[in-house]
């Protein structure tokens, strides 16, 4: 993506290097006039040390860094705000070129630390159940701004090599056990789906070597079940899968999960199966996605119908208990409740853990991410209005109105 600045009136043309995989430096580099081996040599700096000044890039050639200084830059989305839970969740409020705002969460859980990443500024979807999709859509993340989440997250812990300080008695890094990043999962805002290139540039970042080195196993891709995109999946990416199923039948996840009346249950887990059978390795499962919303998807019929629906499927079922927000009628079950659903799942044979509220004191939590967006389809608006009729509506039948 090339940004502009504004420099002595006269705006410059800036392609910023921080979201270019491997072959897209390269071929910046080979438009300038520069030796391929060179995006090597960057792409560590960039993401192995934290650096974002060329100037420091001290094995580049001198006249390469004024070069680069001049035409291109490495600008990850701004830090608006930093929040951090009681229970060790860190929220951060990023400002992106349109003057937007998406959320980047931190979850930290013993053996791993978990990022969880939004691909869009709101959502294109309306998923019932989903704060951020109350929110509207404005546009689609530039994968350096989908990186970008990541570089700074790695940079807040201390985690470049650049920013880490090492016993110079024992050759240790101090502080080694200060939170890392080893997972991502692409469960922020938006459908990561509906901007496909952006974000398998981003993920591919992620696994590679000369950037985070993350395994294909601990970056997770998560889609409401965008079926075209799903298929093209496999020839460009080997991430892990993670389905928003939310519900057995069409009826209910059509009320739930719009997107299901364009691509139903069936068309969604088949498309699925054929992703992960044409994986390289055989041992991964599809991660099934449930959240459990009270008296809505919650009753044991439905977990019975639940266990038909993915008895040959090779998968295991998170169970996400609703997290309420403003501009939704929906609540959290008991736990009575999530633990009748996961018992019938566990007597079935399935692995279906429930997954444990993380950073809900400051609205980090599952479902709960809105950033600041500049609603383009007005859903927002419609939404508040929508609700500020339903209250009026109940303040004249309280007065006798009606």
């Amino acid at each position: 993506m090339m940004t502009k600045s504004v420099n002595n009136s006269t705006e410059i043309a800036r392609h910023n290097l921080l979201g270019m995989t491997q072959s897209r430096l390269t071929d910046f580099l080979l438009s300038i006039g520069e030796k391929s081996f060179r995006a090597k040599q960057i792409m560590k700096w960039i993401h192995h040390c934290g650096v974002d000044d060329f100037s420091l890039m001290t094995d580049l050639s001198k006249a390469l860094r004024e070069k680069l200084m001049a035409m291109a830059e490495i600008r990850p989305p701004e830090i608006v705000s930093q929040q951090d839970s009681n229970d060790g969740t860190r929220k951060w409020v990023l400002r992106v070129t349109s003057g937007s705002c998406v959320e980047a969460v931190y979850i930290p859980e013993k053996g791993r630390g978990t990022l969880c990443v939004s691909s869009q500024v709101g959502c294109s979807l309306d998923c019932s159940f989903c704060s951020t999709g109350k929110q509207g859509f404005q546009r689609d993340l530039t994968a350096s701004e989908i990186i970008g989440q990541v570089w700074l997250a790695v940079k807040s812990f201390d985690g470049f090599k650049a920013h880490q300080k090492v016993d110079k008695k024992n050759g240790q890094i101090i502080n080694a056990d200060k939170p890392k990043v080893t997972n991502v999962v692409m469960m922020g805002m938006g459908e990561p789906l509906l901007n496909f290139d952006n974000v398998v540039d981003g993920m591919n970042l992620m696994m590679d070597d000369l950037a985070y080195g993350l395994s294909k196993r601990r970056v997770t891709l998560s889609t409401s079940g965008v079926v075209p995109m799903l298929d093209k999946l496999g020839a460009v990416s080997d991430c892990s899968l993670a389905i928003s199923l939310h519900a057995p039948n069409d009826e209910l996840r059509s009320q739930l999960v719009p997107i299901n009346k364009k691509y139903p249950i069936a068309m969604l887990l088949e498309s699925s199966l054929r992703y992960i059978n044409g994986l390289s390795d055989n041992k991964r499962v599809i991660t099934i996605e449930y959240t459990l919303i009270d008296k809505v998807n919650d009753s044991l019929p439905l977990a019975h119908e639940l266990v038909a629906l993915l008895r040959d499927v090779p998968c295991k079922i998170n169970l996400i208990p609703f997290n309420p927000f403003p501009l939704s009628d929906y609540q959290r079950p008991s736990n009575n409740r999530v633990k009748a659903f996961q018992r019938v799942l566990n007597e079935a044979g399935f692995i279906a853990p429930v997954r444990t509220t993380r950073g809900d004191d400051i609205d980090a939590a599952c479902g709960q991410l809105v950033g600041q967006v500049a609603d383009r389809t007005k859903r927002k608006q419609r939404y508040l209005s929508n609700q500020n009729s339903n209250e009026e509506q109940s303040v004249r039948i309280v007065n006798g109105l009606q």
